[in-house]
C-alpha cells in the first residue's frame, strides 16, 4: 500500500511537472510577444507624434494661406474696375485649392491623433500584460523549481507516512492553484494579444480607400515583419527552455552558451570559469543546475542593476560546487528568503529548496552595495568524463 501510495505521488509530481513545464512556456511566450509589440508601438509612437507635429505645422500655414486668400477673394470681387474678370476666377481658386488642401490635413490630424490615443492604450495595455505575466512566471518556478529536483529523493524523502500525506496534499493543492491562475492569466494575456492584432488590422482595413495604397502596403508591411520577428523571438525562447547543448554536449558548454547568450542580450560583462576534470552528471541533476544558473542570472538581469556577473563551476571528485557573484546593488538576504518580503526575491527559497532536495547546500552573500553571491553544492555520482 505504501508503495502505491508513492507510486502515486511520483506520479502527481510528474503530471505538475508537465503542466509547469507546459504553462510557463505558454506565458512566457506571450510576455516576450507584448514586449516585442510593446516596442515596437513605441517606436511608432514617436514616428507618428513626429508626423503630427508636421501636419500641425502644415495646418497652421495652410490657415494662414487660407485667410490671405480669403481677402485677396474679396478685394478683387468688390472692385470691378481695378480686377479682372480672370484676376477674380485666379483668386477664387486659389482659396478653392487652400481649403481643401486644409480639410484633408485636418482630417489627416484628427486621424493621427485618434491613432496616437489608441496606441496609448494599447501600451499601457501590454505594460499590464507583461507585469501580469512576470508575476506568474515568477510563481510558477517556484512550484516548478521545487517539484523539479530528483524523484528519487523526493521518494526518500516520502519514506514517513506522515511526510507522505502532507507532501502529497501540499502537491495537490499547489497543482490546482497554479492551473487557474495560469488558466486566467493565459486568458486574459492571449484575449489582449489578440485584441490588438484585430485592433491593428482594422486600422489597415479603415486605410484600405482613404489612404494611399503604398501607405496601406506599408501598414501591412510592417504587421508582417512584427509576425516574422515574434516568430523568430517564439524560437529563441524555445531553444532557451531546453538547449540541446544540455542533452549533447552536457553541462558545461550549456552553461557556456548561456552566459555567452546572457552577456549579449543584457549588455553585462561576464565571465565563466571552471575547475577540476569535467564530467557529465546524472541529466536530471545537470538539469537542475542549469535551473539554478539561469534562474540566479534572471536575478542579477531584473534586480541587481549589475555591470559585471561572474559564473565558476568547479568539479571535485565527490561534489560539484557552483557559484555566481555580481557586482550589484546588494540585498539583505534574511529579508529576501523572508515569504513577507514579496515575490521579487521569493526564487532564492526555490533555489534552496531545489538544491537540498538534490542533498546539496545553498547559501547567499550579499549586502546592500556590496553585490551578491551564491552558491551551492550538491554531491554527485558521475556518468562520464568530459575528453
Amino acid at each position: 500500500m505504501d508503495d502505491y501510495r508513492i507510486e502515486a505521488i511520483d506520479n502527481i509530481i510528474q503530471s505538475a511537472i508537465q503542466v509547469m513545464d507546459n504553462s510557463h512556456y505558454q506565458i512566457f511566450e506571450i510576455c516576450e510577444g507584448a514586449r516585442k509589440e510593446h516596442q515596437a508601438l513605441k517606436q511608432e509612437l514617436g514616428e507618428l507624434s513626429d508626423e503630427i507635429a508636421r501636419i500641425i505645422d502644415s495646418v497652421d500655414r495652410l490657415e494662414r494661406d487660407f485667410r490671405h486668400a480669403r481677402i485677396r477673394l474679396t478685394e478683387v470681387s468688390r472692385d470691378f474696375s481695378k480686377y479682372t474678370e480672370k484676376d477674380i476666377e485666379t483668386a477664387y481658386e486659389n482659396a478653392t485649392r487652400l481649403l481643401a488642401e486644409l480639410m484633408v490635413q485636418r482630417e489627416k490630424e484628427t486621424h493621427l491623433k485618434e491613432r496616437r490615443e489608441d496606441i496609448r492604450k494599447r501600451i499601457r495595455n501590454l505594460e499590464k500584460t507583461i507585469e501580469r505575466g512576470e508575476s506568474v512566471m515568477s510563481q510558477i518556478r517556484v512550484v516548478h523549481q521545487y517539484l523539479a529536483g530528483d524523484l528519487g529523493q523526493v521518494t526518500r524523502i516520502l519514506e514517513s507516512a506522515r511526510n507522505r500525506q502532507m507532501i502529497g496534499l501540499k502537491i495537490i493543492v499547489a497543482q490546482e492553484e497554479e492551473r487557474k491562475r495560469i488558466a486566467r492569466e493565459i486568458h486574459d494575456g492571449l484575449a489582449q494579444t489578440l485584441a490588438n492584432v484585430i485592433l491593428r488590422t482594422e486600422i489597415v482595413e479603415r486605410m484600405v480607400g482613404a489612404q494611399p495604397e503604398q501607405i496601406v502596403r506599408d501598414e501591412i508591411s510592417e504587421l508582417k515583419c512584427q509576425v516574422r520577428a515574434g516568430l523568430e523571438e517564439v524560437r529563441k525562447m524555445i531553444f532557451h527552455l531546453r538547449p540541446m547543448a544540455l542533452d549533447d554536449l552536457g553541462l558545461i558548454p550549456a552553461l557556456r552558451k548561456f552566459v555567452q547568450d546572457f552577456e549579449e542580450k543584457y549588455r553585462i560583462t561576464t565571465e565563466f570559469a571552471v575547475s577540476g576534470q569535467e564530467l557529465r552528471l546524472p541529466s536530471a541533476m545537470e538539469v537542475a543546475i542549469y535551473r539554478f544558473v539561469q534562474e540566479a542570472f534572471n536575478n542579477i538581469h531584473k534586480h541587481a542593476e549589475a555591470t559585471f556577473a561572474r559564473l565558476e563551476v568547479s568539479f571535485r571528485p565527490d561534489e560539484v560546487e557552483l557559484a555566481v557573484s555580481d557586482n550589484g546593488v546588494g540585498f539583505r538576504p534574511e529579508q529576501a528568503e523572508s515569504r513577507s518580503f514579496g515575490a521579487d526575491h521569493f526564487g532564492l527559497i526555490g533555489m534552496r529548496e531545489r538544491i537540498e532536495l538534490l542533498e546539496g547546500e545553498f547559501s547567499v552573500d550579499s549586502a546592500p552595495g556590496q553585490g551578491t553571491r551564491v552558491k551551492m553544492r550538491v554531491p554527485y555520482k558521475p556518468v562520464e568524463k568530459m575528453e
